[in-house]
């Protein structure tokens, strides 16, 4: 029979610095390029795998206090950085992978995004970079 996880406590660490406490989700989009490589005399299409093209979106609570969420993405809009997402708060495994996007690029950050009476959040997309899975105890 299948398993599903419960995500109950996931880490979320950007340049670094653990967001884990100011994310409320995480969509970590595994992606390449298709290149079509058919050739003639073939009766269908073929494909073969291209550019890595990753995306990673981040709904995040807006805090502007040191170490928190404004204070640590300001400064990445327009520059590239690391990124990690692991399911939960135990070491890497099969069963617990941290999936990292390494030289991703942060394009834009809302730097307020408010209603009267409710949390500010903000979401941000970080895209392209090295897509990695460890597996592995550091």
């Amino acid at each position: 029979m299948p398993t599903s996880i419960y995500l109950s406590n996931p880490v979320v660490t950007v340049n670094s610095v653990s967001l884990t406490d100011q994310c409320t989700a995480a969509s970590f989009l595994q992606r390449y390029d298709q290149l079509e490589d058919t050739a003639f005399g073939t009766g269908s299409r073929t494909y073969t795998s291209g550019l890595g093209n990753h995306e990673l979106t981040l709904t995040l609570y807006m805090s502007y206090a040191a170490t928190e969420t404004y204070a640590t993405l300001k400064d990445l809009v327009g520059t590239t950085t690391t990124v990690i997402v692991k399911p939960t708060s135990a070491v890497d495994s099969a069963t617990n992978p941290g999936f990292t996007l390494t030289q991703t690029f942060l394009a834009e950050l809302p730097v307020i995004n408010a209603s009267l009476g409710e949390l500010s959040s903000i979401d941000i997309t970080f895209v392209g970079g090295v897509y990695s899975t460890d597996t592995t105890n550091p």
